[in-house]
């Protein structure tokens, strides 16, 4: 692999009113490397990325391709220093040809101009081994090789830096490979290619480098080879596995007793992999894992979010059938989405009407619920939950992080269910706003209700949770509980377990 450095990043800063987003971050990449960019949500890596793209301004640090600084005024100015991004999302025309989406935009290029881009377009990809016909419809194609398409047209515009931001999330194992073929003969060109992926397996899989961010500062730039996938859990996570024996072990809570209130055995959807689950009885237990290993498409398939795809569900030993939110809410199932402002409150409605409006679905549209009585259900979980608001009829939109979540979990407690789906209950909201909702999470279990619990604090599952099912890349790589329940067991399983 050849050393000389194409781009160098030095002392980036970035910030937005009251949060620091990026501190003194550094960042090198190489001719003919490609440099895994690694951190937990919130690390950073997409403030650095928008700002090496022109998507912000820096407010601090400097860049340099090649040697030469340059400043970034725009995504067409990146462009045309030699920077080009694919995204997770395709941001392509699935209605127009291949050879159409690699020329969009390009009216000056000599190719448009004599009208042979069809042609252009088929000389790149049989060069990068592209399976795709220039006058195929790109609709037509699977995600891989519209991620190739994405590709070929970067390649083609002389991109010297590629970023590829999450590209093999919505990719089977076979089109995995195929982008990474084709990344590999980039690499051997001479491109230098930033990997943004949260699947560790494929970072050590395809990568050179490696730089971790956490908590928008850098933690370090090592080489892959040199850089076992314990460390990079826990440099990822913040915590060293000797400060980690320290913890102690965390206090079993017992269930073991009660009957299995949810069962499910190969449960799958378009978003998870199969997986078998269960849940008894007043037990707290949750998914853990890293950003991206599938904990959240796990319980979405659970409360059927996403579109089930196949495997048999029992509720109290009775086989069900959940392939709809309203059947889980029918058999007394709750859920508290990951994104609160996306699938949680609706912001211009008040707090009363979000609080109520998992029971009024469920009673229908037939039967509303009248004024006084969501006066008084309101007021009661305001009470309860000590959610600070001007009135009832304040818009949820325009209460703290915290006080929205408190406004959703009434929703759901207000439904009285068996079993409460939490995930992510606690980012983004403040110290003391997170103890109540984990003393809540165990008075609930006091009272017979199952909790999931999801969360990106390892320490805060552990409070909280008496088993843990372990997640990597999709699948379930390990279970614990009892004295396996410890931080320093999570990160070896996460980074060693097998499916």
């Amino acid at each position: 692999m050849q050393e000389e450095c194409l781009l160098t990043m030095r002392q980036i800063d970035k910030r937005f009113p009251g949060v620091v987003a990026l501190n003194g971050v550094d960042f090198t990449l190489r001719k003919g490397e490609i440099h895994a960019l690694m951190g937990e949500n919130g690390a950073g890596k997409s403030t650095l990325i928008k700002v090496l793209t022109g998507v912000y301004q820096m407010d601090g640090g400097e860049i340099r391709v090649e040697g030469k600084p340059i400043f970034i005024k725009s995504p067409q100015d990146a462009q045309n220093h030699g920077i080009s991004t694919v995204y997770q999302e395709i941001t392509l025309c699935p209605n127009l040809t291949v050879a159409e989406n690699m020329f969009i935009g390009r009216e000056d290029s000599v190719w448009v101009r004599r009208g042979k881009y069809e042609k252009r377009a088929e000389e790149i990809l049989m060069d990068l081994g592209v399976p795709a016909r220039s006058t195929q419809q790109l609709g037509d194609c699977s995600l891989a090789v519209q991620q190739m398409v994405a590709i070929a047209r970067a390649v083609d515009m002389k991109c010297k830096v590629l970023i590829l931001d999450e590209p093999t999330s919505s990719l089977d194992d076979k089109e995995v490979q195929m982008l990474f073929s084709l990344m590999k003969d980039l690499k051997s060109q001479g491109v230098g290619i930033i990997f943004v992926t949260h699947f560790l397996e494929q970072v050590y899989e395809v990568s050179d480098r490696i730089t971790v961010l956490r908590n928008g500062e850098l933690v370090g730039e090592y080489l892959t080879e040199e850089l076992p996938q314990v460390q990079l859990v826990s440099k990822m996570i913040g915590k060293e596995l000797e400060e980690l024996s320290n913890l102690g072990e965390t206090e079993e809570k017992n269930s073991e007793e009660q009957e299995v209130f949810y069962e499910a055995e190969g449960l799958s959807s378009s978003a998870a992999r199969p997986f078998d689950f269960s849940i008894r009885k007043g037990e707290v237990n949750g998914f853990t894992g890293l950003l991206g290993s599938g904990r959240s498409e796990s319980v979405r398939a659970i409360f059927g979010a996403d579109k089930v795809n196949g495997g048999t569900v029992k509720i109290k030993g009775q086989e069900v059938k959940i392939t709809r939110p309203i059947d889980a809410m029918k058999n007394g199932i709750g859920y508290l989405a990951e994104d609160r402002k996306r699938d949680g409150i609706i912001a211009d409605l008040s707090v009363r009407e979000n609080i109520i409006l998992a029971m009024q679905v469920m009673n229908g549209m037939f039967k509303p619920i009248s004024r006084s009585e969501s006066e008084a259900f309101a007021d009661e979980y305001i009470k309860v939950l000590n959610i600070k608001t001007a009135s009832r009829e304040t818009p949820v939109g325009s209460l703290s992080g915290g006080n929205q979540q408190k406004v959703i979990l009434a929703r759901w407690l207000l439904t009285h269910p068996d079993y409460l789906i939490l995930d992510e209950p606690t980012r983004g909201i403040d110290v003391g706003t997170k103890l109540e909702i984990q003393k809540l999470v165990l008075k609930l279990a006091e009272e017979g209700v199952s909790v999931t619990f999801i969360s990106s604090e390892v320490e805060e599952m552990l409070r909280t949770c008496s088993r843990l099912i372990v997640m990597r890349d999709r699948y379930i790589v390990g279970e614990l509980k009892g004295s396996d329940l410890n931080q320093t067991q999570v990160m070896k399983t996460i980074a060693g377990g097998e499916a």
